[in-house]
C-alpha cells in the first residue's frame, strides 16, 4: 500500500473516495478491489489505522471473525496486508473539507485542506466518530505558540535536537516519544497529572527504568502556564498537588489524544442525529444519494458499534456504489472461491510495496 499524495493538473478521477483509513476503511478499499472498483483513501490522521492506532494500539480485540484474540495494530497490520494486491493510493495528513456535485453527470468534486480533489461516483465516510483532531492545551498562551513551540505531533526527532522538550501526557503516544526524543533532546520531561499511565506496561516500565537512571524526568502534575513574553517559550509552569513546579523549556509536545468531530461532514447537508451521518439499512446510503457511511460514523435503527457491523455496512455501500461508477453495467455476483482474476490478483505475486 502507497502512502501517496498525487499531485496533477486536475482533479484525481476515481470511482471511490474512502474518507477515513481504519479498519472499516481498510477493508473497504479491499472490497472496491474485490468487485472492480477503483479508490483513494484520505485520512485527517498522519498513519494509517484512525482510532484503532491512535486510541488503543495494544488493546486486544476479541470479537473479529476467525480470529480469537489480536491487538489493533495486528488487526490494522492484516488488513493492510489483505487490501495490498489492490494497492489502494492512501492520502494522509489531509481533511476533506469540500464536497460539491456536479449537475451534468452527478459525479462528486472532493477537496481536502491540502489541496487535493478528487472528481468520484461516489463518497464512503469511515471516519470512525469524525475526524479526529489533538486535544489541544488549554492555555491562552498556546495557539500563538503553535507550530514553533508547541506541537501536538512530532514530524522529525531532529527538529528538537539539542533542545529541552516538555512531554505533556500519560499515553502510549506520549511514552513513546518520551523516550524516542531522550537521546536527541538535551533534556526530556514527561509531565502527566497523575502517578498511573495508559501505555503498554512495557513501556511504563522502560520510561520509569530511564527516570531512574537520569535518562528522562517525570513530573506529576498539569500544565498551568507557558512564559513566553516574547513570543519565544523560556519555560513552562506545572501545577502540583503540593504547590507548583517551572522547568526550562523549548518546546511541549502535548500528546493527549484525540477527539472527534464531524468537522466539513456536518455541513455537507447531510441527515445526522447525535453527530452520526444517517443511512439506511439496505446500501447504507445518506441521504444524499451517492455518499454512503460505514462504520462508527453511520447511525440507523438497532446499530451495533461494532467492528465487524462496519465490515458488512462498507461492503453492501460499495456494491450500491458500483451502480453509479458503471450505471452502463450489470454486476454479476461470483463467490471469491470461484473468481480466477481475483485469485490471480491476490496469490499471483503482484502486491505492492507498504
Amino acid at each position: 500500500m502507497n502512502d501517496a499524495s498525487l499531485n496533477g493538473d486536475g482533479p484525481i478521477r476515481t470511482d471511490v473516495v474512502i474518507v477515513g483509513a481504519g479498519p472499516v476503511g481498510l477493508f473497504a478499499a479491499f472490497e472496491a478491489g474485490v468487485i472492480g472498483l477503483s479508490c483513494h483513501i484520505v485520512d485527517a490522521l498522519e498513519q494509517i489505522g484512525g482510532q484503532c492506532i491512535e486510541l488503543y494500539p495494544d488493546k486486544p480485540i476479541f470479537d473479529i471473525p476467525a480470529i480469537p484474540v489480536c491487538t489493533a495494530r495486528e488487526l490494522i497490520e492484516r488488513l493492510m496486508e489483505q487490501c495490498r494486491p489492490f494497492a489502494p493510493p492512501v492520502h494522509l495528513g489531509q481533511r476533506v473539507v469540500t464536497l460539491a456535485q456536479r449537475a451534468s453527470d452527478k459525479r462528486w468534486l472532493v477537496t481536502t485542506d491540502n489541496g487535493l480533489a478528487f472528481d468520484t461516483a461516489a463518497v464512503l465516510l469511515s471516519a470512525g466518530n469524525g475526524a479526529f483532531v489533538p486535544q489541544r492545551i488549554a492555555l491562552e498562551e498556546a495557539p500563538a505558540l503553535e507550530g514553533r513551540h508547541v506541537h501536538y505531533a512530532v514530524r522529525q526527532r531532529s527538529a528538537f535536537a539539542g533542545q529541552r522538550v516538555v512531554v505533556a501526557g500519560g499515553g502510549d503516544s506520549a511514552l513513546d516519544w518520551a523516550l524516542a526524543l531522550r537521546d536527541v533532546a538535551q533534556r526530556v520531561t514527561l509531565v502527566h497529572r497523575r502517578e498511573t499511565f495508559r501505555a503498554a506496561e512495557s513501556t511504563v516500565r522502560e520510561v520509569k527504568r530511564a527516570a531512574a537512571d537520569g535518562e528522562l524526568d517525570i513530573i506529576i502534575g498539569t500544565l498551568a502556564a507557558l512564559n513566553a513574553p516574547d513570543g519565544v517559550l523560556r519555560s513552562v509552569r506545572v501545577k502540583q498537588i503540593d504547590g507548583a513546579t517551572t522547568i526550562e523549556a523549548h518546546h511541549v509536545i502535548a500528546l493527549y489524544g484525540l477527539v472527534a468531530e464531524l468537522g466539513p461532514i456536518a455541513h455537507w447537508g447531510l441527515e445526522t442525529l447525535a453527530g452520526r451521518v444517517a443511512v439506511d439499512t439496505s446500501h447504507y446510503e445518506s441521504s444524499r444519494p451517492g455518499i454512503f457511511a460505514a462504520g462508527d460514523i453511520a447511525v440507523y435503527p438497532n446499530k451495533q458499534k461494532l467492528i465487524l457491523s462496519g465490515f458488512h455496512e462498507a461492503s453492501l455501500a460499495l456494491r450500491k456504489a458500483y451502480t453509479y461508477a458503471y450505471p452502463e453495467k450489470k454486476r454479476v455476483h461470483v463467490h471469491s472461491s470461484y473468481d480466477q482474476n481475483l485469485s490471480e490478483r491476490i496469490l499471483g505475486g503482484e502486491a505492492a510495496s507498504p
